[in-house]
């Protein structure tokens, strides 16, 4: 069995350091050499405070940002100052998920390879329901699903992805396609990740014995407890980055035909935060409008 001393844990935060409290601290003090670097996407200076006192408590690192880098910027510096450190396997955690220390072994052992492997647990959500066991890209559409899609839809040409709300990554892996692309600043970074790494000769595995626990919303809710939706850069870069990854990764006939059913799927996911949003739809609408119109015009570009 591999132990803590290859391990890095990266976290990036935006305004979640109660999360970090509670889901983060138990999982580290579990693990005897793990090093936690948690990359502070700044929000406020009082929520910099509070990351730095929590980090010099717990012996992490706190990776001050003096803005908000985005998602993909953020893993790439934590794993950047964690290989500083002589750490080669980097565990990406949410904020807002929790996973226990047996469970993060078990994906340790999974990539205790010279094999380019990322590996993931199965995600349940607070109410033990499944929320991740791997996804699918359904290249007819652009459309994501997960794994009961996919066992129903046998024959659809897909590509597999794995989810970085959870996701244990080894150096090689890491080295053969260089980190995250930064270009897509919040979300698809996991999904053009997972790709990047297979079309490298890398390998997705999905540790089903090893589980985690995510309470989806925690980070990205739009604070209103009467409206549902999530939050608007949700929205937005969910719609805009469906046909970044297209015009990145796929041959220009993808991009048409994803551009083709662009409403659609931008209605699809404007409906991700329910109906009752849509009494007060000027927030949610607003960014998936803005998000539809600036995919277009990568479709366009790419065209």
């Amino acid at each position: 069995m591999t132990d803590d001393t290859t391990l890095a844990v990266i976290v990036v935060n935006y305004g979640s350091s109660d999360l970090l409290e509670r889901n983060l601290v138990p999982t580290s003090r579990a693990l005897d050499d793990v090093a936690v670097y948690v990359v502070d996407n700044r929000s406020t200076s009082d929520e910099a405070s509070v990351i730095r006192a929590l980090a010099e408590r717990e012996g992490w690192v706190a990776l001050l940002q003096d803005e908000n880098v985005g998602f993909g910027v953020g893993v790439n510096r934590g794993v950047d100052a964690a290989r500083a450190d002589g750490r080669t396997r980097f565990l990406l955690i949410n904020p807002d998920a929790s996973i226990g220390a047996p469970d993060v072994r078990l994906l340790l052992d999974a990539v205790d390879s010279s094999e380019k492997i990322v590996a993931a647990p199965v995600i349940t959500d607070g109410a033990g329901r499944v929320w991740s066991a791997g996804h699918v890209l359904d290249l007819r559409d652009g459309a994501t699903h997960g794994r009961a899609w996919s066992e129903r839809n046998p024959h659809a040409e897909v590509r597999r992805w794995l989810t970085g709300a959870a996701l244990m990554i080894n150096s090689a892996a890491w080295d053969a396609v260089g980190g995250f692309d930064e270009d897509y600043f919040l979300y698809w970074e996991d999904v053009d990740f997972s790709l990047r790494v297979e079309d490298a000769g890398g390998r997705l595995l999905l540790v089903e014995e090893a589980k985690a626990v995510h309470d989806e919303g925690g980070t990205q809710g739009i604070g209103d407890p009467d409206v549902h939706a999530k939050s608007p850069l949700y929205y937005y870069y969910n719609v805009r980055n469906r046909m970044l990854l297209a015009q990145k990764l796929f041959e220009s006939e993808t991009v048409r035909r994803w551009d083709a059913v662009s409403t659609a799927a931008a209605r699809e996911i404007l409906l991700r935060g329910g109906k009752r949003q849509l009494l007060r739809p000027w927030r949610p609408v607003g960014a998936v409008w803005r998000g539809w119109r600036d995919a277009r015009r990568i479709a366009r570009r790419a065209n």
